[in-house]
């Protein structure tokens, strides 16, 4: 009957772990799939939405302005959510978390499916974005628990490839999605998959978290989401009106001052802020953030030079970083692996001189550069790129304890959102500041060019502060 079938069920799922905590090897490779499988998927539709603006404007008779909210505001609310993670993994078991972000992600998804106007389809995308910035948290945290430290650095590179791949990927699925359907189809076609990976979830997924019957500081989730709120919001006020974006900015700083100083005092705070104090995670997620913020940032920029000077269509243009994104995937898999071996030092400084060697086609490029050539250096860039990303997140995580891993994903996670979000408009903002368009690329890229540079430095900052504690 239905009810044993249920019974049958729930006994598979409890002896999926033993009386240590631990979680079968099988029962994990189905909790990895389901995790950085629905986790691909909704960074995905963070950047699917790119190519598909101008047509959704002329759908639905919008400004610019106000269709690009289909984006930024996803952006915002990842930013704005995170922080709100760590507290639903303690409060809740692993498997009711996972099944309520899924559920709210296909609420949003169904919205954007029958949405007729840009209101409707403005409320789809934030709900979604409410629960990718969950997933992000939710699936470090769960991957970091259900493996043993030694194979930290392979997980993690698991990990970083969906958190890299899945942005890069987003506009060329787009892309090839829009060129023989409408901009509905991208959300239908996500709809089977996170159905799939919420039966999944629901079927298959054990508890291997214990809640905690903690309070939920009201008071600094409202401070969280005012501070956010205006520090993010500002990026889009910037290119508006600078003093408006301004006094955002500002005033959104003072307000997360006061955020961390009241997480300083709080018996169970929203955000563990302490961690910061281990010069690992500091210094290693300021490294991660650089690195994060020059993928995107080139990403950005690479688009604008294809379609604005070259002119080629949002398609090609997708394709253009479909190869990189490749080798993006492929490199951190074998990456994280190397680190559980030799560690971060050498695999970081491979990276640094990759991305800095690659920079050099990137700053000269003018009207007449070769597109093979332009494709073949943003590869070799991200390849660059994932022999950084990949041990900066293993190694933030190496002094943490089991019960920090939520508080120290969601604050590496929102700090990574926020400033690629910078990344991005910062990039776009100096890219159209000059008279001449190939000029403003070019001041962009050099942009990026010293994000390489303040991340190298504080990477060898830290490992001299490493070296004098070892002494």
């Amino acid at each position: 009957s239905m009810v044993n079938y249920f019974s049958n069920l729930k006994k598979q799922r409890s002896n999926s772990v033993n009386q240590n905590g631990e979680v079968s090897p099988r029962v994990r490779k189905i909790i990895t799939i389901v995790l950085l499988g629905s986790c691909f998927i909704s960074l995905a539709s963070q950047t699917m939405m790119v190519t598909a603006l101008p047509v959704i404007q002329e759908d639905l008779h919008v400004s610019l302005n106000a269709v690009q909210w289909l984006t930024t505001g996803y952006t915002l609310i990842i930013g704005i959510v995170t922080p709100l993670s760590s507290n639903m993994y303690e409060k809740f078991t692993n498997r009711h978390v996972f099944i309520g972000i899924i559920g709210t992600f296909l609420v949003g998804t169904l919205v954007g499916c029958f949405a007729n106007n840009f209101a409707s389809l403005l409320i789809a995308r934030l709900i979604q974005a409410c629960a990718s910035g969950m997933l992000m948290t939710f699936q470090m945290t769960t991957m970091i628990s259900i493996y043993p430290i030694e194979k930290r650095g392979s997980i993690l590179g698991l990990s970083s490839l969906v958190i890299s791949a899945a942005p890069a990927l987003g506009p060329t699925i787009s892309g090839l999605i829009l060129e023989f359907l409408s901009w509905r189809w991208l959300f239908i076609l996500v709809l089977p998959l996170m159905i799939l990976a919420f039966i999944i979830g629901y079927l298959k997924l054990p508890n291997f978290s214990t809640p905690r019957p903690i309070k939920i500081d009201y008071i600094s989730v409202i401070i969280s989401l005012v501070g956010s709120g205006l520090a993010l919001g500002s990026l889009t006020v910037f290119q508006i009106n600078l003093w408006y974006g301004l006094i955002m900015l500002i005033s959104g700083f003072i307000v997360i001052g006061g955020f961390v100083k009241r997480q300083l005092h709080l018996k169970n705070p929203m955000l563990k802020v302490q961690i910061f104090a281990y010069p690992s995670f500091r210094w290693m997620t300021i490294v991660g953030v650089f690195t994060f913020m020059v993928l995107l940032g080139t990403e950005q920029l690479i688009p604008i030079y294809t379609e604005k000077i070259i002119g080629m269509g949002s398609f090609l243009s997708g394709l253009i970083l479909l190869p990189g994104a490749i080798a993006n995937a492929i490199t951190a898999s074998i990456v994280g692996r190397l680190y559980d071996q030799y560690g971060p030092k050498w695999l970081i400084t491979i990276g640094a001189v990759i991305m800095l060697v690659a920079s050099v086609p990137l700053v000269l490029v003018n009207r007449h550069s070769s597109i093979v050539f332009l494709t073949l250096t943003y590869m070799l860039r991200m390849i660059g790129n994932a022999f950084v990303f990949s041990p900066a997140l293993s190694e933030a995580f190496s002094d943490l304890n089991q019960e920090e891993n939520s508080h120290g994903t969601a604050l590496n996670n929102t700090l990574r959102q926020v400033f690629g979000a910078v990344s991005v408009t910062l990039c776009v903002v100096i890219a159209n500041t000059p008279a001449s368009l190939v000029t403003g690329i070019r001041y962009g890229m050099w942009a990026t060019v010293i994000m390489v540079v303040l991340m190298i430095l504080s990477f060898y900052h830290y490992l001299r502060i490493k070296s004098a504690n070892q002494n």
